[in-house]
This record gives structure tokens, C-alpha cells and sequence, in this order.
């Protein structure tokens, strides 16, 4: 429908104009809004329920195993998750400790109610947004399939230059519990209702998919002292740079709440599979189609039938409430069925249930259909970020908003697209995987997804990422030139420690003795010494007299940079390769038909997803190297003819 004929329906009328809409505020919608408004454009948040606003619906978490990344990438590229996670934190811990720097993970436990309140003052308050419930039931565009606007269920008429549509996992949603199928969001919230057949309309490929959620018990009603406790770490640095540039404690002063695990038993498994015919997953009443790395407890049990038992997480839900949330047994079962299942686990046989689980279906953009700057390919002017583009998880939502709302932006400004690639951030490689190889499931952002993951470190993504906010105007310069400061002190230190050089002494013998390293037999710099396994740079703190006080967080990279100096640069060598075939553009108006030597599945792809580069054309389901260097000999070509005139 365009601006024209909307405003031709009767009772319909123009209630503003605004440079960018974002409609959703999730996760993805508040980073959309707060860049487009940090960036000076007049900005107008949606959403279905000002009181749900950056709701925590599935699990009361931020960070963990890649997604602790993400956060630390959206906060060095001028976004709000990482300050939002640290003001709210119940608990912290760094994961993969064991498994070295290059997969350390921040997670932090959020006190859920705060959480959502906390990012609504900081919005509500922030120049050039404004907040508006209302339910968008259409996007309008204007004569030539520009998006131009939305309107409202009320047949309010928003103009707009830019539209962002986060709508997480509400579009035509359905929540399923056994036999009992509700048409309704997240915790019984509205759903969105006629945004998927205006989007269908002007020609948008839709998918369903299904996630879910599991049940949340009173903490009165659990025995504690059949579980194991897992408490929060006190030497954690924020999940914002800019927090840590200040020295913040995180999490606040407050005592760390501690969560709990548990596994499974052998009734648990009776009480599922006795029941499994009232499983909806199982009858065929579920169509949407469920995350792979993320399942149902039933689905666990079905799918790997070789384990006897699963491990289960219960985890605090606020410091205001009593209520716990039970990670890692996601169902769709019925609500008595659930009874069971809960009551069969350790420490819960007498557990009351507040919110029973359940499964929520809902329709979302083929991610195929969107460019890298997460512009659709049909519709000029929108953009997409979230569980709309089929991703799973707050983080990855996040780190997609503030992407699309950069480049909502930008497009206003009339500037060129903001592009993360592989090579610079976790939120590259999530978007690129999106766009190039689409997803059959709710994508989850993982170490292993990364193949240059020792660069795409958590500690060094300010060092990755800053300098692109600051130049687009979401980083201040005050933090900036703190920034600066901190990358020149570890450039001074890494290059103290390499001409520091210390004698074969006794003391130096006594500490590394203590990491089973033996004492060289002539003079060694620290660098070398820390390059050594189980050397740190504090066990050589005895012998290091020329040492000034630095932060952790310097120290640290100094640390790794010197440690895996060998793999960085390795690493560095592959990035530069990676980053030849992204600067090979190929122009939009290319007929792949015409290429000889192009294999049919090859042509159908590129003629099909009209990537931008040959770097991205590569990683193209059906586009082999040979079908590459076809390309590339085909550019070439078409360069010299262009030079030549």
C-alpha cells in the first residue's frame, strides 16, 4: 500500500513525519532507535507494549559463549546492550576459561524487571526519539516501492524516510501449550497482526519458525541443598568499555546472587516419553521450525537417546522477585504434563510453578532477501534487524538493530552503507552468514562460526570496532581519546616487555618452577618468558622492577598479543586475503547469463542473491571456487573494456 492510498482510507489521517521509524522495541528495535537518534535524525520508536519494552522473555541472561562478544561488539560501536547489562547484573561470569582468551565469554544474570525499566528512561530521555504503543499493521511505500512509512491498527499514517521493523517473535504469533494454542506474543503480550501480509504483498519472502521458553517456579518452593551452586566472579570487567574506561564495579556493589544445576532423572525421562504423543512438536500441530542448537526437553530426549540424562540451569529472575527460571527444559508439553516433569527433578519435588513453558510460532523475512547492510532487496529504504531475519537470542537481535539503524541512517544522510565483515567482528560474521546462506532454523551465533575468532576477541573489539563508531558519530570524542590512551599504554608496554631483559636468577627459577618451566641459561626478555605456557604477565611481577600500575584490562592485552603473537599474525595474513576478494565489487547491474564458464546452479544464486563483492559471492551455498575464478576472470575483463573506453 503506498503513503497515497493509505491516507485515502476512510478515518485514516497523517499523524507525523519522521526520518526513521523503527517498529519492535526489542532488543533490536532500542538499538536501532538509539542510533539512528544518537546520529541526529528524528526517530520514532514503536511497540506493542511501552511496558514490555527490551523485555527479557526467554531467559533472564546477557552474554555467554559468543553472545558475550556481541555485547562487548555493540558497545564499542556506540550501543546501549553492554551499559544496559552492566547497570542490571545480578551476577557475572567469564565462560571458556579453560579453553584460552580467544572463546573468553562474558555472561551476565540480569535482573529481568530492571532491565526493561532502565532502558526505557534511558530512551525516554534521549534527544531526538520519541516512544510510541501502537500496534503497525502496515508498511507503506511511496509510487516507486520506496518504503515511505507506516500506519496503525487506528489507521494512523507515519511518514518516514527510513523503516526499521524488529519484530522479534510476534508477527501472526501463536503460543502452544500441549493442546491449548493461544493467539498471542511472549508472555501473553499482543501479538503483530497484518504486518506479514503487508510485507508479503510488496513482495518480501516469508518464513515460520518456533522457538520457545520453559517454566519459572517460586524459589520458597525449591530445595537448594539438592543442587549444585554456581556463584558469580568478582574480576569480571563490564560488558562496556566505557564502563571499564571509568573503573565501574560490575555488578553493582550489591551481593552476586547464585544460580544452580541440576540434571535430569530417570522419571524425568519416564514422564516425557510416556507423554510424547501430546507433544505438539511431535503431532505435527507445530509447523514453524525449532532451533537446533537450543531444543525442547523433549526434543532433547528424542533427538539424542544415547544420554540418560540432560543438565538443567535454575536461575534467578531479579533480586525483586522469588521467581526462577528453569534453563535447559524449554517445553511445549500440556500444563499437567509440565507438573510432572518439573516435580521428577532434583530439589523441585515440591515446586510451585508461576509461568508454565511453552512454544511460540512466528512468521519472519528470508534473510536472503536482505543485503549485508540488512537493506531489503525489494523494498528500498527498509531495513530489517532480529528474530524477523530469522537469528536467534537478545544479543544477536542487538547487534543487528544497531547495524540496521546505522545504516537507516545513513541512507537518510544519503552516505554510504556501514558494512562489518568476517574479519572485524562476531556481528559480521552473523550478518554474513544471514544474507549469503540464509537459515532453515533460528540462527545461533557460536565461536566456531568465526574462523578468525583469536582476532575477534571479547577484550580487543573496542580496538576493532571504536574507531568505526567514532567516525560515524556514535562514540564521543572525550571517549575516543580515552580509547586512544588505552591502545597507546599497551603499545608502550608490549614493546617494554620485549627489551626488558632478566638474568637466570634463583627467584626467577622459583616462579617458574611454580608453572613447571625451566630456568634459561642466558638473559631472556619478559616477552619471551611470558610466550611460555603458564607464564603470566603478574607471575613475573617479582623480577619486574621497571613495571608501572596498569589496568587489568591493558595488562591483559598485553598478555595475549604477545602470547599468540606467532597465530595473530597468521591469522592477520588470511584476513588480508579475505579482505582482497571483499574489495572486488561487482556492479548490481551484472547478467550472471552472460558469463561463460558459470555453472547453472551458480548463475541461478548469483542472478538470485546479487551479492555485492566476489568475497561474498563465494560463500554462496552453490557457488564452487571455480565458479570464482570465473567471476573474477569476468571482472576483469569487464575492467579492461571499461579503461580502454
Amino acid at each position: 500500500m503506498t503513503i497515497r492510498e493509505a491516507l485515502e482510507l476512510d478515518n485514516s489521517y497523517l499523524a507525523g513525519k519522521f526520518d526513521v521509524a523503527v517498529v519492535g522495541a526489542g532488543h533490536a528495535g532500542c538499538e536501532a532507535a538509539h542510533a539512528a537518534a544518537k546520529l541526529g535524525l528524528d526517530t520514532i520508536l514503536f511497540t506493542l507494549s511501552l511496558d514490555s519494552l527490551a523485555n527479557l522473555p526467554c531467559n533472564p541472561s546477557i552474554g555467554g559463549t559468543s553472545k558475550g562478544q556481541l555485547v562487548r561488539e555493540i558497545d564499542a560501536l556506540g550501543g546501549i546492550m553492554g551499559i544496559m547489562a552492566d547497570r542490571c547484573a545480578v551476577q557475572m561470569r567469564m565462560l571458556n576459561r579453560s579453553k584460552g582468551p580467544a572463546v573468553y565469554s562474558p555472561r551476565a544474570q540480569e535482573d529481568r524487571s530492571m532491565y526493561s525499566i532502565e532502558m526505557r528512561h534511558y530512551l525516554e530521555n534521549l534527544p531526538n526519539l520519541t516512544l510510541k504503543q501502537a500496534h503497525i499493521t502496515a508498511l507503506l511505500v511511496d509510487e516507486d516501492g520506496n518504503a515511505a512509512g507506516v500506519m496503525t491498527e487506528g489507521k494512523a499514517v507515519y511518514e518516514a524516510k527510513s523503516v526499521v521493523i524488529c519484530s522479534g517473535t510476534y508477527m501472526e504469533a501463536r503460543i502452544i501449550r500441549g493442546e491449548v494454542i493461544t493467539e498471542s506474543g511472549p508472555d501473553g503480550l499482543p501479538r503483530s497482526v497484518g504486518l506479514s501480509s503487508s510485507l508479503n504483498s510488496l513482495g518480501v519472502p516469508l518464513l515460520r519458525f518456533k522457538t520457545g521458553t520453559p517454566v519459572r517456579v517460586n524459589s520458597n518452593s525449591i530445595d537448594f541443598s539438592q543442587m549444585t551452586r554456581q556463584d558469580g566472579e568478582d574480576d569480571i570487567p563490564p560488558f562496556s568499555f566505557r564502563n571499564e574506561m571509568e573503573g565501574k564495579a560490575v555488578p553493582p556493589a550489591e551481593e552476586q546472587i547464585p544460580c544452580w544445576s541440576i540434571w535430569t532423572t530417570d522419571e524425568t525421562r519416564q514422564v516425557i516419553s510416556e507423554n510424547m504423543h501430546r507433544s505438539p512438536l511431535y503431532s505435527g500441530e507445530i509447523k514453524g521450525i525449532g532451533p537446533r542448537y537450543c531444543p525442547s526437553i523433549e526434543d532433547k530426549f528424542m533427538r539424542f537417546k544415547d544420554k540418560t540424562r540432560h543438565q538443567i540451569f535454575i536461575e534467578p529472575m531479579g533480586r525483586h522477585t522469588n521467581e526462577m527460571y528453569i534453563q535447559g527444559f524449554s517445553t511445549s508439553l500440556p500444563e499437567e504434563i509440565q507438573e510432572k516433569m518439573v516435580k521428577s527433578l532434583p530439589g523441585l519435588a515440591n515446586a510451585k510453578i508461576q509461568r508454565v513453558a511453552y512454544a511460540i510460532e512466528y512468521d519472519l523475512v528470508d534473510p536472503l532477501s536482505i543485503k549485508a547492510s540488512l537493506e531489503s532487496k525489494i523494498v528500498p529504504g527498509l531495513f530489517t534487524a532480529g528474530q524477523i531475519n530469522g537469528s536467534s537470542g537478545y544479543e544477536e537481535a542487538a547487534a543487528q538493530g544497531i547495524v540496521a539503524g546505522i545504516n537507516a541512517a545513513m541512507k537518510v544522510l544519503g552516505k554510504k552503507s556501514v558494512i562489518i565483515d568476517r574479519s572485524q567482528g562476531y556481528m559480521g560474521v552473523l550478518i554474513d552468514d544471514l544474507v549469503t546462506k540464509g537459515t532453515n532454523e533460528p540462527y545461533r551465533m557460536m565461536t566456531s562460526r568465526a574462523e578468525y575468532r583469536l582476532f575477534l576477541r571479547q577484550d580487543n573489539a573496542d580496538e576493532r570496532l571504536t574507531p568505526i563508531g567514532h567516525e560515524i558519530g556514535l562514540i564521543e570524542d572525550d571517549v575516543f581519546e580515552k580509547f586512544k590512551a588505552k591502545i597507546e599504554a599497551i603499545a608502550i608496554e608490549t614493546e617494554r616487555l620485549k627489551k626488558t631483559y632478566v638474568a637466570p636468577t634463583e627467584k626467577l627459577g622459583e616462579l617458574l618452577d611454580t608453572c613447571g618451566q625451566t630456568l634459561p641459561k642466558s638473559g631472556e626478555s619478559l616477552a619471551d618468558l611470558i610466550k611460555r605456557p603458564g607464564v603470566t604477565y603478574e607471575l613475573l611481577a617479582p623480577i619486574d622492577k621497571g613495571r608501572k600500575p596498569l589496568t587489568r584490562n591493558i595488562t591483559f592485552a598485553c598478555e595475549t598479543n604477545i602470547k599468540y603473537e606467532g597465530y595473530l599474525s597468521l591469522e592477520k595474513e588470511k584476513i588480508e586475503k579475505f579482505k582482497n576478494l571483499e574489495k572486488i565489487l561487482i556492479p548490481e547491474e551484472t547478467d550472471y547469463n552472460l558469463i561463460k564458464g558459470l555453472r547453472l546452479e551458480a548463475m541461478q544464486k548469483l542472478s538470485n542473491m546479487k551479492p555485492e563483492n566476489v568475497g561474498r559471492a563465494s560463500r554462496i551455498s552453490g557457488v564452487s571456487p571455480a565458479d570464482c575464478e570465473v567471476l573474477l576472470v569476468y571482472l576483469e575483463q569487464q575492467r579492461r573494456r571499461h579503461d580502454n573506453g
